[in-house]
C-alpha cells in the first residue's frame, strides 16, 4: 500500500481545451489536502515545477507522442501521466517508451484518481487495467456535454473541427473508419446539421476550437 505523501502532490493538467483541464480541476476540490493543481494549461508550456504533469489525451493526435516526450523532457515536470478513454496496446506501450509514468483511466472516480497520482509519485509505474466501455468519471467535462453529446462523439468532432478527415479520425483515435462514420452521423443528429461544413461550422460557433491559456494559481493553489 503506497504511503501518502507529507504535503499535497503538485500537479499541472494539460490539454488543448480549457473546459476538460477545468474538469480535471474540479475532480480535485475533494482532495486538495492530497493533490493541490499548480497550473492548467491549453497549448502552453508548463512553467510551474510540479511533482506530476497530467496530461489529457481529449483530441489530441494520439498516434502522436511529440507532446509526451516534450512533457517527459521538461525539467520542471517530475513525472508524466496519461489520461485517457483509449487503451489500444500500442498507445500504452509507445507512451512507456517515450517515458510516460503512468497511463490512467478516464473511468476511474476521483479517489481512485488520487490514489494512482500518489502511487506514481511514490515512484510506481501506474497502468489502469483497460476498462469497458464505460461512462467518464463524475465531474469530467468537454465541449458540447450540454448539448448531449457524449466524451467520445465530442472528441471527435473536435476533431473534425480541427480539419481532420475521417481517415485520419480514425488513425488518430484507433477507430475503425465504421465507427467513426457511425458516431458522425450520430452528432449531426444531436446538434441538428446535415453536413461536414454545418457540423464545422457548429463546432466553431461551440468550443470544439483548442484554446491557448494557462491558468496559474488555481484556486489558490501553488
Amino acid at each position: 500500500m503506497v504511503s501518502r505523501p507529507n504535503k499535497p502532490i503538485t500537479v499541472a493538467l494539460v490539454d488543448d481545451y480549457d473546459v476538460v483541464v477545468m474538469g480535471v480541476a474540479n475532480m480535485f476540490d475533494k482532495y486538495r489536502d492530497r493533490i493541490v493543481v499548480a497550473e492548467l494549461d491549453s497549448n502552453m508550456d508548463v512553467e510551474d515545477t510540479v511533482d506530476i504533469v497530467l496530461y489529457d489525451s481529449f483530441a489530441q493526435p494520439e498516434s502522436d507522442h511529440e507532446e509526451i516526450a516534450v512533457l517527459v523532457d521538461n525539467p520542471r515536470a517530475h513525472r508524466v501521466v496519461v489520461y485517457t478513454w483509449n487503451f489500444h496496446p500500442d498507445l500504452i506501450e509507445n507512451a512507456r517508451q517515450q517515458g510516460a509514468h503512468g497511463y490512467i483511466s478516464k473511468t476511474l472516480p476521483a479517489r481512485e484518481l488520487v490514489a494512482a497520482l500518489e502511487a506514481v509519485h511514490a515512484g510506481e509505474t501506474v497502468i489502469s487495467d483497460a476498462p469497458p466501455r464505460a461512462r467518464s468519471a463524475v465531474g469530467l467535462d468537454w465541449p458540447g456535454r450540454g448539448e448531449g453529446l457524449s466524451d467520445r462523439e465530442s472528441e471527435i468532432l473536435a476533431l473534425i473541427t480541427q480539419g481532420k478527415s475521417n481517415a485520419e479520425v480514425a488513425k488518430l483515435t484507433y477507430l475503425s473508419p465504421n465507427t467513426v462514420k457511425s458516431y458522425i452521423r450520430s452528432i449531426y443528429r444531436k446538434i441538428g446539421v446535415g453536413s461536414r461544413t454545418q457540423a464545422v461550422l457548429w463546432g466553431v460557433d461551440h468550443g470544439f476550437t483548442p484554446d491557448y491559456h494557462r491558468i496559474e494559481h488555481w484556486r489558490g493553489g501553488p
